[in-house]
């Protein structure tokens, strides 16, 4: 049986939809070729008005299906770059604490309490504020506040995994406590930190699409969320212009949840 036919059904449909997505942003150079912030026609072009601008242009003439794509490159840059890190940091904080134990553990979930007591979204922007809007800034300043989710998890799943025969075994082959911790017993703690990937990455998604409408967002990179911010001038003549972006962000992040969904509900063994 393949690896498809395992997926849950509801994973079948996201997968399906977020590999279209995928293909997309890889594409956006082939089909539209050039900076998707050059001026290319007049404003203000309806959607389907102009075969060679099938979406239409915005207020400076600016292509607004080159804008689409290419803002499903940066979207998905941010969203999966920063998950990742946010993943892997709080892996890291969550196994130093389940396996030190202690002080180590009190000093750094503490550590965790504290930063989760500030939205992540407030900590993302007050980063970016700080240290100007770019793509690796957004990356970490999203990771910033995203990382505490794993911490907590991988805590709770190395607290239960340190006292099993595995770990025993390996001290007594003479394995230092780092070796342990971040060889046998990560691997096997980072599972359940897979259900979280999904949340993390919408999330993602949508705090930097909120970034970059207040423009916080790198401003050579167009974003989806800034195609929003500048729909809103005129959303009454020409609504096309945040709605189009609105729907490709409510769209993907609707796509991620249901691959989320679908794998925790799935599993290998469902067909």
């Amino acid at each position: 049986m393949t690896a498809w036919r395992r997926l849950d059904p509801t994973a079948r449909i996201g997968a399906g939809l977020l590999l279209g997505l995928v293909l997309m942003a890889l594409l956006a150079p082939a089909i539209r070729p050039g900076d998707p912030l050059a001026i290319v026609a007049e404003p203000l072009l309806r959607p389907f008005a102009d075969a060679a601008h099938p979406l239409g242009t915005d207020r400076l003439g600016r292509d607004v299906l080159a804008g689409l794509m290419h803002g499903a490159r940066t979207t998905l840059l941010v969203a999966v770059a920063s998950a990742a890190a946010a993943l892997g940091a709080g892996s890291v904080v969550g196994v130093l604490a389940g396996f030190r134990g202690g002080l180590a553990d009190a000093v750094l979930m503490r550590i965790t309490e504290a930063f989760q007591t500030v939205p992540g979204f407030l900590l993302a922007l007050a980063a970016v504020s700080v240290t100007g809007p770019s793509v690796p800034t957004l990356i970490l300043a999203i990771a910033l506040g995203g990382w505490t989710p794993a911490a907590r998890v991988v805590r709770a799943e190395v607290l239960s995994l340190r006292e099993r025969d595995f770990v025993a075994a390996a001290r007594t082959m003479g394995m230092g406590p780092f070796a342990i911790a971040f060889r046998e017993i990560l691997p096997n703690a980072f599972g359940p930190v897979g259900s979280l990937a999904a949340i993390t990455v919408a999330a993602a998604i949508l705090i930097e699409a909120a970034l970059s409408f207040l423009g916080f967002g790198d401003p050579n990179r167009v974003s989806w969320g800034s195609m929003i911010a500048e729909g809103r001038a005129v959303l009454r003549t020409a609504p096309f212009l945040s709605v189009v972006p609105g729907l490709a962000l409510v769209a993907t992040v609707l796509t991620v949840h249901l691959v989320g969904q679908g794998l925790t509900r799935g599993g290998p063994g469902h067909g």
